[in-house]
């Protein structure tokens, strides 16, 4: 019996070393469409895949707008305890054809997974729409149950500024992640970004890094999963999106 066991952790061991730590994060944190890893490639649960790593150095524009899977973890997202101004853009790399393939590939696929639910019913009682894809919906529930009950936050979480709207990004031809359903702007007026602040669109831009959330907030989101826009070299601090790979 021990040696069964002992051959089952060496069997464990050896697919663990196999597959790249940061695929191992995708399959954990989205169990119900990824299955498995090969030959540098991600499989999905409909038996398709994706290349992981196209192997090419990039500048940080194609990074933007062109990147691998393997891209999405060139900067460690670092949560938000300390008052520090971010250098990098952790979290702001997608891979667009990955996201179409977990949350939906057109507006009307997206649109038929989501849901309705009460934010903070107590202190804002705003009805919002969110996928139910990975339960999603049921997170930020739990997030809202939470925010709830703490009025001292009141005024960022009010009149949430948006979740699902299948748009581009202002001044880009990606597609925003506010059009998976899966994202939260919270206030407007008590939040910044980056364009807003420089008024300009230019990536390249010198920016002074602006925000005004308290990072007690930010840490509930990101106890549930969410990356916060405010960790971004290009600011968002309004901005918190459904990013568990991150995050482990």
């Amino acid at each position: 019996m021990k040696r069964f066991f002992f051959l089952v952790l060496i069997f464990q061991n050896a697919f663990s070393q196999e597959i790249p730590l940061n695929v191992q994060k995708l399959i954990k944190a989205y169990p119900d469409q990824i299955i498995g890893y090969k030959d540098n490639k991600i499989i999905f649960s409909d038996k398709s895949s994706l290349i992981y790593d196209d192997f090419k150095n990039k500048t940080n524009q194609e990074l933007l707008d062109n990147p691998d899977i393997e891209d999405h973890f060139k900067f460690i997202y670092h949560k938000a305890e300390k008052n520090l101004i971010p250098k990098e853009d952790p979290g702001r790399i997608r891979n667009e054809v990955f996201f179409k393939k977990i949350y939906g590939n057109s507006k009307s696929e997206v649109e038929s997974k989501m849901t309705e639910i009460v934010w903070c019913p107590k202190l804002v009682n705003q009805k919002i729409k969110v996928t139910t894809v990975n339960g999603i919906d049921k997170i930020v529930k739990k997030i809202s149950a939470e925010l709830d009950n703490k009025p001292e936050f009141k005024k960022y979480i009010t009149d949430i500024g948006g979740t699902f709207s299948w748009r581009k990004i202002s001044g880009t031809n990606r597609l925003s992640m506010h059009s998976y359903g899966m994202t939260i702007d919270i206030n407007v007026k008590n939040s910044n970004y980056w364009q807003w602040d420089c008024k300009c669109k230019n990536e390249e831009a010198t920016l002074t890094y602006r925000n005004q959330i308290p990072l007690k907030l930010v840490s509930i989101f990101e106890k549930y999963g969410f990356i916060w826009g405010g960790n971004w070299k290009h600011y968002d601090t309004m901005h918190f999106e459904y990013r568990p790979e991150l995050l482990l």
